[in-house]
């Protein structure tokens, strides 16, 4: 098989953490895989070296409407040389505007081309003029993949006959769970993400805030980066919580830091499905996560496996810390059973759904009822 993935970079995030996980896989099952990435960035993750990534050198900012027009017209010109020549049976892109540039670049190659959404469309907006094109651009895809029924709704009834749902897959280094554990004499709540205003970290703040002084042996690390630094820096210390926070930025094995804590916490207003989350469970943590659109509640199985709180509800966040925070047995038992997440989205499951989805495509067929997780 001879494919090729499209995105807009390779750095630090979970849709490029699933498109080069992806990559690795099907090379390893001696597969041929062409990587475009828009941006000449490097990889933040490691790529198998027989995956041949090409960086086309396309992400020159646009100041008006003009050079964003002629930078996009560049960028659909490029982008179908490069396609074109790297010669796949099917194309996969990930992210709404490269999905949209990706199949104006692939009209009349006579590739079929599988686009994904790897957030909730409904709540993520990209402007109206791209918002008209992906309405017009979609139907014309042989696959959509979404990762919840969330995001399927979002989507007219002609695009909505073209979709799959697959969630992401759950993997930890090595064979198996890892296991969490805090070998300091304090004890840590961990989150990640990138420092975006989607992803709730100012509530978690608040929240932490509100349980600091009963819990002073506990302390917060948000992992992760991203242009809301300064302001989230700034809420930290206005909060406070310069001695009790740390913001150690990007780091690449984040299961270390996640095996060396006692809890995970996902402040999030919405989501796509949620990789930090899997991975937390996988590690055998705690989880609070907020019961946003759209994953959380794919995932936890609430009072099971994890703990769901209603959205931007500072309150009830606080109080779902605090409880935790003091009840070790809670802990544990949600602990032990939060590592069926590794089951039940396997890599194998779930890469299994990608690989039925292909066959699908190749054959022409409609899509079929997603498999059961």
């Amino acid at each position: 098989m001879r494919l090729t993935f499209v995105i807009f970079s390779l750095d630090c995030g979970g849709a490029e953490r699933v498109m080069s996980s992806m990559a690795n896989y099907w090379i390893a099952k001696g597969w041929n895989v062409t990587l475009l990435t828009l941006s000449n960035e490097p990889s933040f993750y490691v790529l198998h070296p027989h995956v041949n990534h090409i960086q086309l050198n396309l992400a020159k900012e646009s100041t008006n409407l003009v050079t964003g027009l002629v930078n996009n017209i560049r960028r659909v010109q490029v982008l179908r040389k490069a396609i074109g020549d790297s010669h796949p049976e099917v194309v996969i892109s990930f992210i709404d505007k490269v999905n949209i540039l990706t199949l104006l670049a692939t009209q009349g190659l006579n590739i079929p081309v599988i686009v994904s959404e790897r957030t909730n469309p409904a709540l993520h907006r990209i402007g109206i003029i791209w918002e008209r094109l992906r309405q017009w651009i979609y139907p014309k895809a042989d696959r959509i993949v979404v990762q919840t029924p969330e995001a399927l709704d979002y989507f007219t009834p002609e695009i909505q006959t073209l979709i799959s749902i697959i969630p992401n897959f759950v993997k930890v280094p090595g064979q198996g769970r890892c296991i969490a554990g805090n070998h300091h004499n304090y004890r840590s709540i961990i989150a990640m993400g990138s420092f975006l205003g989607v992803k709730g970290f100012d509530l978690l703040l608040q929240s932490f805030a509100g349980v600091k002084d009963h819990h002073p042996d506990w302390n917060l690390t948000i992992l992760g980066d991203g242009p809301l630094r300064r302001e989230l820096e700034s809420l930290r210390d206005s909060l406070g919580l310069a001695s009790r926070v740390t913001l150690p930025g990007r780091v690449k094995n984040p299961h270390k830091w996640l095996q060396q804590a006692d809890l995970f916490v996902m402040s999030s207003r919405y989501e796509g499905f949620p990789n930090a989350l899997c991975e937390a469970m996988a590690c055998g943590l705690p989880v609070i996560a907020t019961d946003c659109p759209s994953g959380p509640r794919a995932i936890i199985r609430d009072g099971i496996d994890g703990i769901l709180v209603p959205t931007e509800n500072v309150s009830e966040l606080t109080s779902s810390m605090d409880r935790l925070m003091s009840n070790n047995q809670e802990r544990r038992c949600l602990a032990e059973r939060a590592p069926e997440v590794l089951e039940r989205f396997s890599l194998e499951k779930i890469m299994t759904m990608w690989e039925n989805l292909l066959i699908q495509v190749l054959k022409g067929k409609l899509p079929q009822e997603t498999l059961k997780l």
